[in-house]
């Protein structure tokens, strides 16, 4: 009896144990339906991006042709006067998700024909589609135009030399949502063309935001336009050998970039002959019969060098003024860690709305440019270590690829839409390790937001001994701004007109009252971490003592490190 009933037990135990196994692998059959069932309504969003983002080329192949008759009304002229309050219309960019992000629509890929059936845009290049690309894969994309903030169409405008200027334009009218280009983005990174190479996009697009290459201070719409980098794809697949910022540099500057103005370019010949050891001059080597040159080598004579690779033996590369002002030097030196010295008057850096290119660059006039040497040779080892590694943070981080230049266009213009949740000046400017550090009193570690000094002028009606202080400062490569008291209350300043025409912007205050002491109010415009007090009769100093007294109090400022310095 005993035996019977443990034998019982025995077969009621094996069964129960099949009962549990059965039950799990239904559970879990349910469980992957129900999965399968419903993941495609939940997260219908990243599941519909990656269809569309293969379906790309699919669809380019496939579009549907459209003719433009010879006859179609074209876009307006270029709106010059739109800034972010007059001609975006935010009304479009509601935020019902919560998340502060703009939604940015792709029109349909459509093939533009004329009458003769000839093809009117481009085949989608590398770098666009690309850019495309970028976009459907990030969080701002929307396949429904109605959720659309932004609209950005599939025509390929990154380089003007290949358009048909008039007929592209028809094109862009011709756009169902067009509505004179409100809240549409363009891209173009090479402007105008022979001879005048304008610095704006010729097509005309009426109110549409220009993402730009090239732009001047005189066709940039502060904050409307972007401004992008001129970005170079013929080099962008080389492996660049890894190289610290703190290792020493065989020459302190290097020039390597073609299509240098004739002039400029013989000041730098000059500059080399008298500087041989710390100055390289290259240009391109051998022009074939068609006009092309091997971009991916310079030349010395006849001795060659690959390109960009060179670039890294220099501590400094300059970037001139060219045929057009946006030139892909910018790039390629940020590419091989070297620190540009850029000579490009009126010239806007990419995403200086943004970036603080103080840190990274040393932008100066081009009248300048023969004294270039000895600017440099006042700059300090450790000022040459920071900009380094600024450099090198760009170029990962906004410069490297198609990807991250479209991204960060997108973000700049997220920015302006949701200001309240907007990335703040270290979010886009520090590395990531030296966000947010305070000290053990709480109060910021770095006095300012921007690196540079502000000469603060205190002034009465000294005009011509004003105007030239303000052009003897402005001489100083670490300027970052000029601000002007006028402390005359019974005579107005000179118009804006009359004023010196400097790089580093130049604003005038003026006070309630003459008073001496009006030179030390903290004026919410300096933002610097370094303030020059000067009045308006100090007009003894030169460049290199400014620029020394820069240095030496900013030395003063920094906490000595454990390890010695290296030079550069």
């Amino acid at each position: 009896m005993p035996t019977r009933s443990r034998s019982t037990r025995l077969v009621s135990n094996r069964y129960r144990t099949h009962y549990i196994i059965l039950f799990l692998i239904i559970l879990i059959f349910l469980l992957v339906t129900a999965f399968v069932q419903f993941w495609p309504n939940t997260f219908t969003g990243k599941a519909r991006e990656r269809r569309d983002l293969n379906s790309l080329h699919k669809l380019e192949r496939n579009a549907q042709s459209v003719v433009i008759k010879s006859n179609a009304p074209l876009a307006k002229e270029r709106d010059s006067d739109c800034i972010y309050h007059t001609c975006f219309d935010v009304y479009g960019c509601g935020d019902n998700d919560g998340d502060h992000r703009i939604k940015v629509y792709i029109s349909p890929l459509t093939k533009y024909v004329d009458e003769n059936g000839i093809s009117i845009t481009l085949p989608l290049s590398q770098e666009y589609f690309e850019i495309l690309e970028a976009i459907v894969e990030s969080e701002y994309f929307t396949s429904s135009p109605n959720d659309a903030c932004l609209i950005v169409p599939p025509i390929d405008l990154l380089n003007q030399n290949k358009l048909r200027v008039d007929e592209t334009s028809q094109v862009l009218a011709s756009m169902p949502r067009w509505n004179e280009g409100i809240n549409h983005l363009l891209f173009n990174m090479l402007p105008g063309s022979v001879p005048d190479f304008n610095t704006v996009l010729d097509v005309k697009h009426d109110k549409a935001i220009i993402a730009g290459g090239g732009f001047s201070s005189f066709t940039y719409r502060r904050t409307y336009d972007v401004s992008v980098p001129v970005y170079n794809p013929l080099v962008s697949d080389k492996k660049m050998p890894k190289k610290s910022y703190l290792e020493n540099r065989r020459w302190l500057a290097i020039s390597a970039q073609a299509g240098i103005i004739p002039d400029y370019r013989k000041q730098l010949s000059d500059m080399s002959r008298q500087y041989p050891s710390d100055f390289k001059v290259l240009d391109k080597c051998k022009v074939f019969d068609d006009g092309t040159f091997n971009h991916t080598v310079r030349c010395d004579g006849e001795k060659e060098y690959s390109y960009p690779e060179i670039l890294q033996e220099a501590t400094f590369c300059t970037v001139v003024r060219g045929a057009r002002l946006g030139q892909t030097a910018l790039s390629d030196a940020l590419m091989a860690g070297c620190i540009p010295v850029v000579f490009a008057d009126t010239f806007v850096m990419p995403f200086s709305e943004v970036l603080d290119w103080k840190r990274a660059a040393l932008v100066l006039r081009e009248e300048q440019l023969p004294t270039m040497m000895s600017i440099l040779k006042n700059i300090s080892s450790e000022r040459i270590r920071n900009m380094r590694r600024q450099v090198q943070f760009l170029w990962q981080n906004y410069f490297s690829s198609m990807k991250v230049i479209a991204l960060t266009s997108l973000q700049i213009i997220n920015d302006r839409v949701f200001p309240y949740a907007s990335r703040k000046y270290d979010e886009w400017n520090e590395l990531p390790e030296n966000r947010g550090l305070t000290s053990p009193l709480f109060f910021p570690m770095m006095p300012s937001k921007a690196q540079g000094f502000t000469a603060v002028i205190l002034t009465y009606d000294r005009i011509d001994s004003l105007f030239q202080v303000i052009r003897q400062v402005a001489q100083s490569p670490s300027l970052a701004k000029v601000l002007v008291i006028w402390n005359n209350q019974k005579k107005s300043p000179p118009p804006a007109s009359s004023w010196p025409k400097i790089g580093p912007p130049l604003k005038v205050i003026q006070t309630t009252q003459n008073l001496l002491s009006n030179r030390f109010y903290p004026h919410e415009e300096i933002q610097t971490e370094a303030i020059l007090a000067l009045d308006d009769d100090i007009v003894m100093l030169t460049s290199d003592e400014l620029e020394f007294g820069y240095e030496a109090s900013i030395l003063l400022l920094t906490p000595p490190t454990q390890s010695g310095t290296s030079t550069a």
